[in-house]
């Protein structure tokens, strides 16, 4: 019987063969792409693998690794409306009024 930590489907069951006879193993499955945190789009230009420093796995721009380019352009112009006062944070929808406050600030 596995180990109720063993038990889930996230855990794919590999069969190995050792000296001791046939053993089952579990692995976790592969690492899924990033999605963007608006519009669950995948992230272009970044990678999987752990090699090289957090600039070479992700993008080195604003919020780079979390929303993609065109929710990123429209977070920029919604600041630059704030900013401006044509538009107030209360007119911003919920999701993205926290990245607007981030950019504002800065």
């Amino acid at each position: 019987m596995p180990q109720p930590r063993h038990r889930s489907s996230s855990f794919k069951r590999v069969n190995r063969v050792t000296r001791t006879g046939n053993v089952e193993h579990y692995r976790r499955g592969k690492k899924q792409m990033p999605h963007c945190a608006l519009c669950s789009a995948e992230l272009n230009g970044i990678s999987l693998s752990r090699k090289g420093g957090r600039s070479r796995r992700t993008n080195s721009r604003l919020f780079g690794g979390v929303l993609c380019a065109s929710c990123t352009a429209e977070i920029v112009t919604l600041g630059s409306r704030v900013e401006r006062g044509d538009l107030k944070l209360n007119d911003i929808g919920i999701r993205q009024r926290g990245y607007v406050l981030q950019l504002v600030s800065h």
